[in-house]
């Protein structure tokens, strides 16, 4: 009832707000990698907002205005997300952005979106520890997706040593952290977790994988917990196969493999490895159905469908209904009538925004199958994401709140908001 009613009063508001004339065509920002070690993932997420934007146009645009996609490559290039954000925004003019997929390129582009106010809305599985004002997260904080993984993996397949291997940024180290915490609250010792970190495109897997086939010489279960990113996936997979590790032997659970990444590799030895996420092309509704039959036919029957494009699903849906609501594209009416936004989701519930700015969501957990999909093994009810982890000290006294106070990173201990400088 409580989300009800903040959805009703954002609803409230936002139609109390002045009318605003709407320029057309109303200009989308797409900010994906489409070339560089992440356009393995990212160039389905440009295809996907483009087929997004032509749906919405078919069914008569958005305030009367056609929507135009304005797509730009920032190449894998850190820096360069900032300097193509800032182009969408002051040269392009667009009225929303949706994009990134590493947390380093998220980093690189806020302080342009908060310093220009925009609005990104960001679709991929991060490590939390944040909450902008300009920034609505539709992907997974890590209690939508690292911990109950982790609980799987502790209590349906009694994993007692841990390798927590991640690619060298700030989403696997940041996770790792509250992971690492996380475990030792829950008796596993110190000592038997093993954690590592690979440059962005790592391909000479042997010695990592030695080495976490030696933390169970002394017959313990081990699993491995991978934030691995981009193209790195497929040599490490690859020498998981070739030392004849099942998973049996050896779990894996991934949080950025899905769909989209085993479409490039040789799954025949990957049966049994899981990946925890909020969304599989196999989840079984008739929205998702639809979706997977629209993008079929739009990009061709190889084509399949992941998590972070659901979450462009859901997010652009949103903005669309927002949008609608206020009666304009701009930024404080469209954030205002956010809050408490509801769309279904395509595993057959429905998803909330929150006055934190990220979903209720459910969280998943697939095992891969030959045919490089996956077989849905466990699935929650929707979970509220968290910006603040309840497993670092210092961060479980924070919570987030835009609708009431106003505040992303609010102190429940001295009763007031910290500010929150971007520092990349």
């Amino acid at each position: 009832m409580k989300k009800i009613l903040l959805g009703s009063a954002a609803l409230l508001a936002a139609s109390m707000l002045p009318a605003v004339a709407q320029d057309c065509p109303i200009k989308i920002g797409v900010l994906h990698s489409l070339s560089g070690t992440m356009a393995i993932s990212e160039t389905t997420l440009k295809d996907t907002m483009e087929m997004l934007v032509e749906q919405q146009n078919a069914a008569g645009g958005v305030l009367g205005c056609e929507l135009e996609a304005v797509v730009v490559d920032p190449a894998s290039d850190w820096p360069l997300f900032a300097e193509k954000a800032r182009e969408l925004l002051t040269v392009h003019e667009v009225d929303v952005i949706f994009g990134n997929w590493t947390s380093v390129s998220r980093k690189s582009v806020l302080p342009v979106i908060e310093e220009l106010n925009g609005l990104l809305f960001y679709p991929v599985q991060y490590e939390g520890e944040e909450s902008s004002k300009n920034v609505f997260y539709t992907g997974a904080a890590p209690n939508q997706q690292a911990i109950p993984a982790t609980d799987y993996f502790l209590e349906e397949l009694g994993v007692e040593k841990f390798a927590l291997l991640g690619t060298d940024y700030v989403y696997p180290r940041t996770t790792n952290n509250i992971l690492e915490s996380y475990l030792q609250q829950k008796g596993i010792a110190a000592d038997d977790i093993f954690v590592n970190y690979t440059p962005f495109g790592h391909s000479d897997w042997s010695k990592i994988v030695s080495d976490v086939v030696a933390l169970g010489a002394d017959g313990k279960k081990v699993g491995v917990i991978s934030t691995i990113n981009g193209d790195a996936n497929i040599g490490f997979y690859k020498e998981l196969a070739a030392a004849g590790i099942s998973a049996d032997d050896i779990p894996v659970v991934a949080f950025s493999v899905g769909e989209e990444e085993l479409a490039g590799l040789d799954t025949s030895n990957l049966v049994g490895h899981l990946a925890a996420w909020n969304y599989f092309q196999s989840a079984e509704s008739d929205a998702n159905d639809a979706w997977v039959d629209a993008w079929k036919a739009r990009m061709g029957e190889e084509r399949v469908t992941n998590d972070p494009m659901e979450a462009h699903y859901i997010g652009f849906n949103m903005w669309v209904n927002a949008a609608t609501t206020a009666g304009t594209t701009e930024v404080e009416a469209v954030r205002t009538a956010m809050y408490g936004q509801e769309f279904p989701n395509l595993t057959g519930g429905t998803a909330v925004m929150l006055p934190n700015h990220h979903l209720a969501k459910p969280v998943l957990i697939g095992e891969i199958q030959d045919d490089g999909q996956f077989d849905i093994i466990s699935q929650t009810e929707e979970v509220p994401g968290d910006a603040w982890t309840d497993f670092l000290p210092e961060s479980a006294v924070l919570k987030s709140d835009w609708a009431k106070l106003g505040c992303g990173m609010y102190n429940t201990e001295t009763s007031s908001c910290v500010q929150i400088k971007s520092n990349y």
